[in-house]
Order: C-alpha cells, then structure tokens, then sequence
C-alpha cells in the first residue's frame, strides 16, 4: 500500500511542479506582451503626431519635397512594422524589422529637424512649436515604455532558461522574446527637436 501511495505522491508533486512553471512562464510572457502593448501605444502616438508635423512644415520648406516624403515614408513603414510587432511581440522578425524601420523613421526626422533649422519661419510657427514639444515627449514616453518592455523580456528569457524550466519551456512552446534595441550607435541618440 505505501509504495503506492508514494508513487501518487511523486507525481502528484511532479504535477505541481510542472503546473507552476507553466503558469508562471506564461505570466511574464503575459507581462512582456503588455509591455510592448505599452511602447505600441506610444508609437502610435508618434505616427499620429508626423503628418501634422510635415504639413506644417510643407508651406515653408515646398523645395524641400524629397525630405518630407521621406519622413512619410518612413513613418507609414514604420506604424506598418509596428502592427505587425504588436501582433506578436514574441516574434523575433516581427520585432526586427520595427526595429529598422524606427531606425528609418528617426533618420528621417533627423533631417527633417535639421532641415527645419534653416527656415526661421518655420522654427517660429506655433503649431510646429507646439508638435515639436509633443512629439519630445512621446519620444521620452517610448524610451521609458522600451526600458520596461526590455526589463519584462529579460525576466521572462531568464525564467524559460533556467532549470527545470528550460525543460518545459520548449515542450510547451515558450520561446525566446527579442528585445527592442537600439542597433547603430547613431539611433542611439535622441530625435532633437528645438525650435526656441
């Protein structure tokens, strides 16, 4: 009768165990998704605020043409990469190229901005004053919100890698997440945006 009772007892505890990985594997998966859904808002955001941008700035730069479609460019590939993403932050191309195409979308307003410093008009219109400041903060909110979301998959890739949740993890389909990083050392700089 005891041997019995300890087999139950072994896979009863085995069954606990199992059931705890699992649920807290999918708990900072959980946690990183919702991270992401937080850099998704602030995107968004920002792709909103870029062709209010560009039309202020499109009465005052005209000959400048090249510059202004670039940006919407960028920005349509970037809010595109970005939906993609946001269906499944897990997915490590998905991410990938949201990250490349933010690297496009920065470059682009880059030499917006820069362009726009040669335009004193322009630099003292207060509708480009005003998107200016927004689009400063939005870019200080995604900061933050990519800090989080990073911190969210760290904790989850560490959790589906250490014993004995590496054995379950990729029986039960947990696979690794990708961070948001800042590749090219250029992209590490903020999008500057002054007009005072």
């Amino acid at each position: 009768m005891w041997p019995i009772i300890i087999v139950f007892a072994v896979i009863l505890v085995a069954v606990i165990l199992v059931a705890r990985i699992y649920n807290r594997l999918v708990t900072l998966r959980n946690r990183y998704k919702n991270a992401f859904s937080q850099i998704d808002v602030q995107l968004k955001r920002r792709y909103d605020l870029i062709p209010n941008l560009v039309e202020t700035a499109k009465g005052y730069i005209k000959h400048e043409r090249e510059t202004l479609e670039a940006v919407i460019q960028a920005r349509n590939q970037a809010a595109a990469a970005d939906e993609k993403a946001a269906a499944n932050p897990g997915d490590p191309q998905a991410m990938k190229k949201l990250m490349g195409a933010e690297a496009g979308l920065t470059g682009a307003l880059g030499k917006l901005f820069a362009l726009s410093e040669s335009y004193p008009d322009l630099k003292a219109n207060q509708n480009m004053m005003q998107l200016s400041e927004e689009l400063s903060s939005t870019e200080n909110k995604v900061a933050f919100a990519r800090q989080a979301y990073n911190d969210a998959v760290m904790t989850y890739n560490t959790a589906r890698e250490t014993f004995p949740n590496n054995l379950l993890a990729n029986t039960f389909g947990f696979t690794p997440a990708e961070l948001f990083e800042i590749e090219a050392p250029e992209e590490r700089e903020a999008v500057k945006v002054s007009f005072t």
